[in-house]
């Protein structure tokens, strides 16, 4: 299969299974029907689902409101809409035909109104099938007479069941419409937003635990042996030379207190600025955060393009790769930690990277990005303060030594000895465990006011972005209107290569499948749609099949790839289709003249269902939106019986539908 028009290409051979590139389901919703809904509550989703090309569904919820008693020309309307939506008249089943007809005779008892004649003029439609061109004018008249949007939606949901002149005389109009509306609402600018995934809560580290509490009981003891020591050796220095040891005494406690006053902000600060260096110089290389699962390898690459693309003014981005790669380790550290879930795809995640670093290349700019190192810096004079201090103390209690030497016998200088090596032991893990508890508060306080800071700052992020995407992300019916709107033109150009009118087909059906690589999203009980599809027109005639092939973008409905082949009737000897629920579905055609061809309809997605959808149900509803029920019966049909298939639904040979009287 190769690629699109922009260029790029993916081969891989037919059937094959190529990575997708991106999937996201948004969880709205739109779709959501309460068990005790009302009646009138499930008509009204009855026709979103139809206005968003979910026929089916919108079949099942406007019968079931019909049912329980919500019945006028409003909701008939739509019902006949639904009914015949995405359907040929062969398509109708036996039982749906009585139920049509009951509803036509049902039509002289609603209320005059618009209603009405849209409800009349959508039966007159059905009537005509088997009608000579001739007669249809005044039909025709009624239609144009009714409101555009009246009007849009009876072209629109009839589609495959008007044919012959009735459609030559519309299809110029609905090739203008379609030309009109195909890149309306700023389609090429905004339908990026519809794939792009619903982005995960903002989170951030939170402060690390408090381990105060072994410091906080260990500091009474070791304070209470200090000064139990200090309070020895001064008596013993008292006892022996009163005057020197009170002198000795106080410049000691000044220069005790001094030392701790300027010594606990340096013990905190260079204990911080240690942790801040080890976390992001010294990874640890065991740890798979660093190391790299699939997920963290993801949030590197993701940081990795987001740096690049986010480089501060006068800076070349290998120059920024280098100035912030420990910055980079750091975040991909955090992002990875906080975000490894399972299921937890990384563009969720993208918006904070992309916020990350944008928000590095601003600090750059103010010169802030590494202000926590000019934060822990304690300032030169605090250290010298704390220095002299520290020197005065050792000098005093070398005095207060000597003071007991000078006085006392041997074995009372030998206790002073004990008592000064146990003042130095004592006070200094007393002093450890106060500046460790102290810097413990302080650094709780100071984390959690950082991660207060930092979660408000990413939660504004959050928002901003995500206001960001509700404002630019289409409708589902602004992209089921653009894929009409696509889906018009491209029958439209074909009719014109092969020179046909709507009276020389019999029928034609077109199959959208997705175009590899693509990305793809769907709101809460929708269908997948993608940012590259692969359209398949079958046009029918009575010489055989036409069938036109090509690959669109989404984006802006650009076109490659086309392949066009003719065959007849009896050149397609079988259709198949094939399920697996891993892989998805697969078509395959059998030619009588040519090898058989494998068409993926849909990949897999049980893996992206929520636990209130039904697998069955979206499965249909996939299928259904693709155009396979029909595109299948139609090529099996053929594949059966040839051109007697051909003949038995020929709309000239079409049973005619009449309107109960």
């Amino acid at each position: 299969m190769n690629g699109g028009s922009n260029g790029t290409h993916n081969s891989a051979a037919d059937g094959s299974t190529v990575g997708i590139q991106a999937e996201t389901v948004h969880n709205s919703n739109v779709y959501f029907v309460h068990p005790d809904a009302s009646p009138q509550e499930k008509y009204k989703v009855g026709v979103r689902f139809l206005e968003d090309g979910i026929p089916s569904r919108a079949r099942d919820m406007i019968s079931d409101a019909i049912a329980h008693g919500h019945d006028n020309a409003e909701v008939r309307f739509h019902w006949v809409l639904a009914m015949l939506s995405a359907r040929a008249y062969h398509d109708l089943g036996t039982e749906e035909i009585q139920r049509l007809h009951h509803a036509s005779g049902l039509v002289r008892t609603y209320a005059e109104g618009e209603w009405k004649d849209a409800l009349r003029v959508a039966f007159e439609l059905l009537a005509m099938l088997s009608t000579a061109d001739g007669e249809t004018g005044r039909v025709l008249e009624r239609l144009r007479a009714l409101s555009p949007r009246r009007r849009d939606a009876i072209l629109h949901h009839l589609d495959l069941v008007l044919t012959g002149g009735l459609k030559d005389s519309l299809w110029a109009e609905n090739r203008e419409r379609a030309e009109t509306a195909r890149f309306g609402n700023d389609r090429v600018q905004r339908v990026w937003a519809y794939f792009e995934p619903d982005p995960i809560g903002p989170r951030a580290a939170p402060p690390r635990p408090s381990t105060a509490a072994a410091a906080q009981a260990a500091f009474p003891v070791r304070a209470g042996l200090f000064v139990v020591a200090t309070t020895f050796l001064w008596i013993l220095a008292l006892v022996a030379e009163p005057a020197a040891a009170v002198i000795e005494l106080l410049v000691g406690l000044g220069a005790g207190l001094t030392a701790a006053h300027f010594g606990r902000r340096w013990l905190y600060q260079e204990h911080q600025l240690k942790a801040r260096n080890r976390e992001s110089h010294i990874p640890n290389t065991r740890d798979p955060v660093y190391t790299g699962d699939g997920f963290t390898n993801r949030v590197r690459h993701s940081f990795d393009h987001y740096f690049s693309t986010r480089v501060p003014h006068g800076l070349a981005p290998h120059e920024w790769f280098g100035h912030t790669v420990h910055l980079r380790n750091s975040l991909v550290a955090e992002i990875a930690f906080l975000y490894r879930e399972s299921r937890i795809s990384v563009d969720r995640v993208n918006w904070l990277i992309r916020y990350l670093a944008e928000d590095a290349r601003d600090r750059h700019n103010k010169g802030t990005l590494f202000d926590h190192r000019h934060r822990d810096r304690t300032p030169v004079v605090a250290k010298g303060l704390c220095v002299v201090a520290l020197i005065a103390l050792s000098f005093t209690t070398m005095a207060l030594l000597g003071t007991v030497a000078s006085g006392a016998g041997a074995s009372q200088v030998l206790l002073a000895v004990l008592a000064v090596a146990g003042a130095v032991w004592s006070g200094r893990a007393a002093a450890s465990s106060w500046s460790e508890a102290r810097g413990e508060e302080h650094r709780l306080a100071e984390e959690t006011q950082e991660y207060q800071e930092r979660l408000t700052a990413r939660q504004t992020a959050y928002q901003n972005w995500k206001s960001f995407l509700d404002t630019t992300r289409p409708t589902e019916l602004e992209m089921e209107t653009w894929l009409t709107c696509d889906k018009t033109l491209f029958v439209d150009e074909a009719l014109r290569h092969y020179q046909l009118t709507w009276r020389d087909l019999i029928t034609h059906t077109i199959l959208m499948t997705p175009a590899r690589p693509y990305k793809r999203g769907r709101v809460k009980g929708g269908p997948w749609r993608y940012s590259r599809y692969s359209f398949r027109l079958f046009l029918v005639t009575q010489d055989g099949v036409r069938e036109i092939s090509t690959e669109f973008d989404f984006t802006d409905a650009k076109r490659g790839n086309e392949q066009r082949s003719n065959y007849r009737f009896d050149a397609l000897s079988s259709v198949q289709v094939t399920e697996r629920a891993d892989v998805g579905y697969d078509l395959e055609l059998v030619l009588t003249n040519g090898p058989s061809r494998n068409i993926r309809v849909k990949d897999a997605d049980t893996h992206q269902l929520a636990p209130d959808e039904n697998a069955q149900e979206i499965a249909e509803i996939n299928l259904n939106s693709a155009g396979f029920i029909h595109t299948f019966r139609l090529l099996e049909g053929i594949a059966a019986d040839g051109k007697g298939w051909i003949e038995r639904n020929n709309p000239n040979n079409l049973p005619s539908f009449r309107p109960a009287d």
